[in-house]
């Protein structure tokens, strides 16, 4: 009896200990999925490429914040740092979840990092999907998230002031259609400048430290466009730069009749010779459509909305009355194939709200500017600030052939900011342009087989 009685306290006990620890258990359990729930959600943090959008992505990523309760945090690299500084963060334990890559060459740089985005949304609403980066393997690894385009920025107020002069070269911003009559027209304004009421025909051709990327970068683009077009190319390991002299003939055009003296150069800034322009120092200058929010959040601006105009950018090369602006995209989105499952979709989910609800839509046009790749835009939801509705314009010219972005070809950043340390070299009068041709054709090869390696 006492055996059985000890067997029946000690199973009622073992029952009460099981109940208990179920209790226990639950309790936890429930923590757990709270937990889980809350870490299912994710997080987003976005590394942005452009210094000049930083408050307009701040903005973005608070407005979805509060409509999901999502996380978003945006840092902006500094400019001429990108790859710097997405090399540092990538080896943080929070690392980016959503990135950019600058084309191809820099999809060789973070393949490793760039989950694949096939069976996306974002890749479907494509208009164009080739336009995507694509792996060996097929798999989409990298989306465009906007077609930009940029070439020569004037003044039309100033233009038609030149225009009405007695002895002026041309009647019509019409009748500017190739190099010639570019030099022609700009060398008589630098001569009437004081009638004109500007300082220069152009405005600084900026060369601080990392500011430079307007010159070695989209300007470069074009001889190596014109390059790749004679050769039915679309890449190259070695170039010839044969159209290195045209290059020189719009170069040596910004220099000669610049606000700023050529010595002078190596301390002048993008915001600079944006702020020149804006406040009517200047006629004109190269740039692209994302330039708009610079010129016009500039103190005393002058420049009127509808008198900002765009010219493309003529060299010298036979042919280019038929030539159209500089359009293409650099910036293509990657999600950190590192990352959680739950930020990834996180980053997903926020990139594909961005181009899909009316909010996110309304601030891609009206807060970004961006003109995008995607149909899910309405005629009625593209930008509507001057500089993007010309490269539209520009765009649906059917007379008109767009330079595309070969730059995104350039075998690396090193290439890029050697060139333009070389150019300045020039500008200041401290090397000879066979010097600045030779080192570049050097570079190139020297880079595009390191980067082979």
């Amino acid at each position: 009896m006492k055996m059985k009685k000890f067997l029946s306290v000690a199973l009622a006990a073992a029952m009460t200990a099981g109940l208990l620890a179920g209790c226990g258990s639950n309790k936890t359990d429930s923590a757990s999925s709270e937990s889980s729930k809350k870490d299912d959600k994710g997080s987003v943090y976005y590394l942005s490429f452009k210094p000049e959008q930083a408050e307009q992505w701040e903005a973005v990523a608070k407005a979805y914040t509060e409509e999901t309760g999502v996380q978003v945090k945006v840092q902006t690299a500094a400019s001429g740092t990108y790859e710097q500084t997405l090399k540092s963060e990538i080896a943080k334990k929070d690392a980016p979840t959503l990135f950019q890559v600058n084309g191809p060459v820099g999809y060789q740089n973070w393949k490793d990092y760039c989950m694949d985005l096939s069976d996306t949304d974002l890749y479907s609403w494509l208009n164009d999907k080739d336009m995507a980066i694509k792996g060996e393997d097929g798999g989409i690894y990298g989306i465009p998230y906007a077609v930009e385009g940029y070439g020569i920025i004037y003044n039309e107020e100033i233009m038609d002031k030149y225009f009405a002069l007695d002895g002026a070269k041309a009647s019509s911003i019409e009748e500017i259609n190739n190099f010639e009559k570019l030099k022609e027209v700009t060398e008589d304004m630098t001569a009437k400048k004081d009638q004109l009421g500007i300082e220069g025909v152009f405005a600084s051709t900026s060369f601080a430290p990392g500011e430079d990327w307007r010159w070695q970068t989209h300007l470069m683009n074009l001889p190596i466009y014109y390059e790749y077009q004679d050769k039915e190319v679309k890449d190259e390991k070695e170039i010839t730069f044969e159209y290195n002299e045209e290059f020189k003939n719009i170069f040596d055009l910004y220099l000669n009749n610049s606000v700023t003296e050529p010595a002078m150069l190596g301390s002048k800034t993008v915001s600079d010779s944006m702020a020149e322009f804006a406040l009517g120092k200047a006629a004109m200058v190269q740039n692209g459509n994302w330039a708009w929010g610079d010129i016009s959040g500039v103190d005393g601006n002058t420049v009127k909305e509808d008198k900002i105009k765009y010219l493309p950018i003529y060299t010298g090369i036979k042919g280019e009355e038929k030539q159209g602006l500089c359009v293409g995209g650099e910036n293509y989105f990657c999600i950190n194939s590192e990352a959680s499952e739950a930020d990834q979709k996180a980053s997903l989910d926020f990139i594909q709200w961005l181009f899909s609800s009316e909010e996110g839509k309304d601030k891609v046009t009206n807060e970004l500017g961006f003109i995008t790749p995607f149909n899910t835009f309405e005629d009625d939801q593209k930008p509507t600030d001057p500089l993007a509705q010309e490269v539209i314009r520009y765009m649906e010219n059917p007379d008109l052939t767009s330079v595309s972005w070969d730059f995104q070809t350039f075998p690396s950043q090193t290439f890029k900011d050697n060139l333009g340390a070389s150019l300045l070299e020039y500008a200041s009068g401290n090397k000879e342009w066979n010097t600045v041709v030779t080192e570049c054709i050097e570079d190139w090869k020297a880079e595009k087989e390191a980067t082979a390696e």
